[in-house]
């Protein structure tokens, strides 16, 4: 899948990077980094256009929550523990979530629309996002423009030795994801048990 990516990037550069970061973003801003560090994308447009598909995507799940609530709150039923949580941190914390939102697995698409179902200002929200998007695509595109090297030798790797390297990267993505299940889990019982005793 790497090689993959990597021949579109060569192929298609920018526009496969701007999508990319629309629907997900770490694994394209990885590569776009290494891109960076073999010369074959410019290290200033991939965080300038990295960022910009970051910012499209949450200003989409921005307006999925102002104009379709209803959608919301019946497609997304098994999603309310997350909408709760973003709510809460949204309450307490206030601007500095969205500037985060990006970090916090589980929630990166969650608190975009939850801040749109709220009367969370739309301009506020899309400055905040931008600086934030930019902010995001240089802090992983940086490490992996000074690390190229070794990243494409554990690229190769993983190639050559997949039967190997398959079963450990099953086994940290369900740890990472068990990790935070359990975190969100346990920050939810917090913050409802403090409603609970007002």
């Amino acid at each position: 899948m790497e090689e993959l990516f990597l021949g579109w990037l060569k192929e298609y550069g920018y526009v496969v990077l701007f999508l990319w970061c629309v629907l997900e973003g770490e694994m394209g801003l990885v590569m776009g980094g290494m891109m960076t560090h073999t010369g074959d994308m410019s290290f200033f447009w991939t965080i300038f256009i990295a960022g910009l598909g970051g910012f499209t995507g949450d200003q989409i799940y921005f307006y999925i929550g102002r104009f379709n609530k209803d959608f919301i709150q019946r497609k997304l039923h098994s999603q309310r523990s997350k909408f709760a949580i973003a709510h809460l941190l949204l309450k307490k914390y206030g601007w500095p979530i969205i500037f985060m939102q990006r970090y916090m697995y589980g929630l990166r698409t969650v608190i975009p629309m939850s801040i749109g179902i709220t009367k969370y200002s739309a301009k506020k929200f899309a400055l905040i996002n931008l600086l934030s998007a930019w902010t995001w695509a240089a802090i992983t595109v940086t490490p992996a423009y000074f690390f190229g090297n070794e990243l494409l030798d554990v690229l190769d790797f993983a190639n050559k030795h997949w039967y190997f390297a398959l079963p450990i990267a099953a086994a940290f993505l369900y740890g990472f994801h068990a990790f935070f299940r359990r975190l969100e889990q346990r920050f939810l019982e917090k913050r409802m048990g403090r409603f609970s005793k007002l």
